[in-house]
């Protein structure tokens, strides 16, 4: 199974404790400036950090017009990363994403290839609307998601680090797209749905954004300090009861393990990289609110977006009217009544 991510050399506690209160203060400062451009949606900017904190990628659903392109480019201006987009189309190429070998000659007429980067040859890349490229092409997004390199006539060629996808879907328009396969939704971190605003932050959007001037952000951190933050995120420690509630959490989701609501609703459900999603955000999500560990709190308010791309509803389910939401909520409750 792939890593995730930074990799980490162990610090003491004290040390520890010195760098989550330096994190804190950065991410504080991450936080006010993205605020100053997103207005209204906490849960989604929270879950979309949570993601690059914790080294992994983010899937963002929603409908047009919810600021999720904003929201990415925002993201990419606040943490200092080098950032690209792709907007996926039908008729994109894989050679569109990760490049291609061209001939060049030298001035004695002597012939050879080069490779020429494409666009995934960055730190932070929007892959908008993935679901509208055909499957050849979404396939070339996996190997450099979870190996975070991509070969290119037998030749391997590293990503820069930190490499995070952060791409949007639009749950509303089926025709003419091509859902994600298992395997690679797999590869996101977390699904963060995104909805409609509240009264007051839409009423906010208006008087902000329709104005002559509009407010930017500015650069919070660079790279160097956004793998400091993850490496740091990886040595957080995690209390055996967290373990065992992710541990429970994640079995009880798949059928054939004696939950008899999963046998009935669940089609099929998570796999180990669920748990290792889970470790990794409950982390983060931890230092986001001022923590120095986890909570099985952590755990029940991840459960919706690390779980929910990972499963699928049985037929009975889906006849029923239920919804994976449904299902994960009845599973967070049955974990915290034992």
């Amino acid at each position: 199974m792939g890593a995730m991510q930074p990799t980490a050399t162990p610090l003491d506690e004290k040390a520890i404790v010195r760098s989550a209160e330096q994190a804190l203060e950065d991410i504080a400062r991450i936080r006010a400036e993205v605020a100053k451009v997103i207005f209204g949606q906490d849960s989604v900017v929270e879950q979309t950090l949570l993601a690059i904190l914790s080294g992994g990628h983010a899937l963002l659903v929603g409908v047009p017009g919810l600021a999720k392109t904003k929201l990415v480019v925002t993201l990419g201006t606040v943490l200092g990363l080098n950032a690209n987009r792709i907007q996926f189309t039908p008729d994109l190429m894989p050679s569109d994403i990760i490049g291609s070998e061209v001939m060049d000659q030298d001035d004695s007429g002597k012939r050879s290839f080069r490779f020429v980067r494409g666009p995934v040859f960055t730190q932070l890349l929007m892959a908008d609307e993935i679901n509208r490229a055909s499957p050849r092409t979404q396939s070339a997004l996996l190997q450099a998601m979870q190996e975070y390199h991509v070969t290119v006539a037998g030749e391997r060629n590293d990503l820069p680090a930190p490499f995070h996808v952060l791409a949007t879907q639009n749950p509303l328009e089926q025709e003419g797209t091509y859902p994600l396969p298992e395997a690679q939704l797999d590869r996101f971190l977390m699904q963060v749905d995104v909805r409609y605003p509240e009264l007051e932050a839409e009423r906010q959007i208006l008087l902000e954004t329709t104005g002559v001037r509009e407010s930017d952000a500015s650069a919070v951190l660079d790279a160097a300090r956004l793998q400091e933050i993850q490496a740091l995120i990886r040595q957080m420690p995690v209390s055996e009861t967290v373990v065992d509630a992710i541990l429970s959490l994640v079995r009880a989701a798949r059928p054939g393990n004696g939950n008899e609501a999963t046998d009935r609703h669940v089609a099929w459900g998570p796999g180990p990289r669920a748990g290792q999603a889970l470790m990794l955000c409950a982390r983060a999500r931890a230092l986001y609110d001022g923590r120095l560990a986890p909570s099985i709190d952590d755990v029940d308010a991840l459960a919706e977006p690390v779980l929910q791309h990972r499963m699928a509803l049985s037929f009975a389910a889906r006849a029923e009217g239920m919804s994976l939401r449904d299902v994960i909520a009845d599973l967070v409750k049955s974990r915290a009544r034992r």
